[in-house]
Order: C-alpha cells, then sequence, then structure tokens
C-alpha cells in the first residue's frame, strides 16, 4: 500500500487527494479544493498575477501540514493551462518547490487529457466505451477518446474563467456577449472536431466543477452530494435548463444558489455555455458525470 497526495493546480482551482492505494483499490484520506484563481488575467497580461501566485502560495502551505499530518509518501504537483501560458512561470515554481518540497510539473495539454482519461474512466464498465472524456476547465477545454487507454484527445483554449473574462462582462452577461463567447466555444469545438473522431464514442463522460455544478443543480439538491453527483446523467434538456437559469441570473442569484461554490459564481455560466454547446455540435443525447477525474489520475500515477 502506498499512501499518495495528488496536486492539482488549475487556472480557478486549486486541489489536493491524499489516499492510499493498493493493487487496484483507492481509499481516500482527503480531498480539499480552494478557488485561488491562479489565472487571473493571463489570457490578458501573458503573466501570473503577484496576488494569485500569493493566494495560492497560502492554499500549498495549508496542503503541505495536510501531507505532513497524514504522513504521506509521495507527493505529485501538477500545473496545467495557467501555468503553460504564463511568462513568469519559473517564479510560481519557486514557490511551490519552497512551500511544498516537490517540483511542479507544468504538463502540456496532451498530458492533462491523458491523467484526465485515466482518473475518469478507471472504474468504468469498458464496455460502455469507447468513452469521450469532456474536461472543462478554467483555461482550456479536453476532449479524449479511448476504451482502457488514450486513442485520440485534444486541448483547446476555452475554459470558464478565460471566457468570462473576454466576453461576460454583464451582470447578466448580455446576449451579445454570450454570443461572443459561443462563437470562441465554436472555435474550440472545430479544433477538436478535426483531432478527435468524436463519432465513436458510445459514453460521454463530462469532468470538472463547472459539470459537477450543473449537475448539482439539474439535481435540485439543497447541498453539494459529491455521492449523488458522480455517475448521475445529464440529459441535453437538463443542461439547456440550466445554461439559460445560470446565464439569466444576476451574480447575487448565483451566489445564493445553495451547491454553489462561492469561487464559482463568476464564471459558472461560461462553464454551462461550454458545455451545452459541445453537447448540441457534438449532438451527445446525454452526459455521464463523474467526479473522479484528473485528480485520481494524477494519484494513480505515482501507484508503484
Amino acid at each position: 500500500m502506498t499512501r499518495v497526495a495528488a496536486v492539482d493546480c488549475g487556472t480557478n482551482s486549486i486541489r489536493l487527494l491524499v489516499c492510499d492505494l493498493d493493487e487496484d483499490q483507492q481509499s481516500d484520506l482527503h480531498r480539499e479544493m480552494r478557488v485561488v484563481r491562479l489565472g487571473e488575467g493571463v489570457d490578458r497580461t501573458g503573466s501570473l498575477a503577484p496576488q494569485a501566485i500569493e493566494r495560492t502560495r497560502v492554499a500549498l502551505v495549508d496542503y503541505a501540514t495536510t501531507c505532513r499530518e497524514l504522513s504521506v509518501q509521495r507527493i505529485r504537483m501538477v500545473a496545467t493551462s495557467a501555468s503553460r501560458d504564463a511568462d513568469n512561470s519559473a517564479e510560481f515554481r519557486a514557490v511551490v518547490r519552497d512551500v511544498l518540497g516537490v517540483e511542479p510539473q507544468v504538463i502540456s495539454g496532451g498530458e492533462e487529457a491523458t491523467l484526465s482519461f485515466a482518473g475518469a474512466t478507471r472504474a468504468l464498465d469498458p464496455r460502455e466505451g469507447p468513452f469521450l472524456v469532456m474536461d472543462i476547465g478554467g483555461g482550456s477545454t479536453e476532449l479524449v477518446l479511448g476504451t482502457g487507454h488514450v486513442e485520440a484527445a485534444l486541448s483547446v483554449d476555452v475554459g470558464c474563467v478565460r471566457l468570462t473574462e473576454r466576453h461576460l462582462h454583464g451582470d447578466p452577461p448580455t446576449p451579445i456577449e454570450i454570443a461572443a463567447a459561443e462563437n470562441d466555444v465554436d472555435a474550440g469545438i472545430e479544433q477538436l472536431r478535426r483531432a478527435v473522431p468524436v463519432e465513436r464514442a458510445r459514453t460521454a463522460v463530462g469532468l470538472a466543477g463547472s459539470v459537477t455544478t450543473i449537475a448539482a443543480l439539474a439535481l435540485g439538491l439543497s447541498s453539494y452530494d459529491r455521492s449523488r453527483i458522480h455517475l448521475s446523467r445529464l440529459s441535453r434538456a437538463d443542461i439547456d435548463k440550466v445554461t439559460d437559469d445560470v446565464l439569466g441570473m444576476s451574480r447575487a442569484a448565483r451566489a445564493a444558489l445553495p451547491v454553489m461554490h462561492p469561487g464559482r459564481v463568476d464564471v459558472i455560466g461560461a462553464g454551462a455555455l461550454i458545455l451545452r454547446t459541445l453537447v448540441d455540435r457534438l449532438d451527445l443525447s446525454d452526459v455521464l458525470v463523474s467526479e473522479a477525474d484528473i485528480l485520481d489520475g494524477i494519484a494513480w500515477s505515482m501507484h508503484a
């Protein structure tokens, strides 16, 4: 048995998973998510903002303490879209080394897709494949096709933070802003379709905070319940309704929703728009929602 800590640092959030791995079994000891918005302004400036690096450092201090208290044997930290795009990522990596004691791995979009696929599909029945894994992040979206292993994948710079900062400035967003954001998503989907044969998929799987929050809203939950969200299914009608609802709400109304994390209030509209556009353009009947994702993939990558 190996006790590992996986850290996933994306554009919007930084997450920690501490678990025991034994043969094919994963026993979770601790999961935590902080919205630090590391990618704040990266799309515009090309650099990680000092305040964003500091927010991330504070979260990592707490994560390092948790790892010590739980006697973690191995730690792997992966940094994705915002860190790939930033011209001062060396400064960020130095902070991580100082606090967490490991070198953060700034991975490519392809590596991100592979880890997400591994985490999301490990416990699924391969007879339901090929799987089309859709990972909607803050700075990028990945589409991955495969059964057991990745057969095709691509990452595009279309994410909920990036689209919100570019286009969705109104409270609520205006139809013109929404149309401009949708055009960006369409351009990304065209790239994805050329690289990933989506028509071969039997099961579409949706990952990450935007998708799981949409599922919580569609289920009408009174509080966020991971066990009820995991492996639930979202129909096209569910996704259409939730997307229309959140895009039509003011920021205050979104913040009042009982399942809404405070750090997702301003970007959930863009995340829902990405999911709706993917489902529509790819002609998907429904989406299987998974709470297992890149974080679980990072953990299993350390299994001896």
